[in-house]
């Protein structure tokens, strides 16, 4: 009888071989799907938490019309990072920061830093200044931009309470643009940096998604005055 009965033995090992293959298929993509649901729920939490910063500091609607994809991650040589609005001291801030987002390998970027609150946020009659401005961008390699307005850190003045400073990354949806005719403004001027417009920026060279942002908020120190005479040197 044992010879008669092994072929029905096989038939149960296989059987038993395919019902195990097809449940590890059917696992593989209930994992997989559960893996797609909780990578999109992160990304919407993180969307809705931008959206509720920026609006809740009204950066929406005084620089911005709509939050950005995400939050780009700031770090300045300090060792002070920007967070969601969190408040920081000009002497911190002194120092170009390392600027960060997710970015797609082959695209170019705008990097823009704004202050809407000059001379102070109840009267911003010089909104905004601009204090950085940095085009097409490979990637995230801002040093590898094109740099038009250098790089200058805080400096509101004594009694004019907090001030925002707003970092807001574009992608330039044609590549690379022509930005020989913007304005070039060195970190020893405030020419063309007074009463800034960003979003006609935006506008005029057709910037595309505002794909991340932060901002802190600083008041006066004891730095602001080093700031101020630094930009009174090459201002015309």
């Amino acid at each position: 009888m044992a010879p008669a009965s092994l072929p029905s033995a096989r038939r149960r090992t296989a059987t038993v071989a395919l019902v195990s293959l097809w449940l590890c298929l059917v696992l593989d993509d209930i994992s997989s799907a559960s893996g797609d649901a909780t990578t999109a729920a992160t990304s919407n939490n993180m969307t809705t938490e931008v959206q509720q910063v920026f609006a809740q500091h009204e950066v929406i609607p005084d620089v911005i019309d709509a939050a950005p994809k995400e939050f780009a991650k700031i770090t300045y040589p300090s060792g002070v990072t920007v967070s969601g609005g969190n408040e920081l001291r000009p002497t911190q801030v002194k120092d170009q920061p390392r600027v960060e987002w997710t970015a797609k390998p082959d695209a170019y970027y705008t990097l823009f830093m704004v202050d809407p609150d000059a001379p102070n946020r109840q009267e911003p009659k010089f909104r905004e200044i601009g204090h950085w401005l940095v085009g097409n961008i490979p990637g995230t390699k801002v040093e590898d931009g094109d740099h038009m307005y250098a790089f200058v850190g805080s400096g509101p003045p004594n009694g004019s309470g907090l001030h925002r400073y707003v970092f807001l990354v574009y992608e330039q949806p044609g590549g690379k643009i022509d930005f020989s005719k913007a304005p070039r403004v060195s970190n020893r001027s405030r020419n063309h940096r007074v009463n800034y417009r960003h979003r006609e920026f935006v506008k005029q060279y057709g910037l595309g998604e505002l794909v991340a942002g932060n901002f802190y908020q600083a008041q006066y120190d004891d730095y602001v005055p080093t700031l101020h005479a630094q930009l009174s040197s090459g201002t015309e």
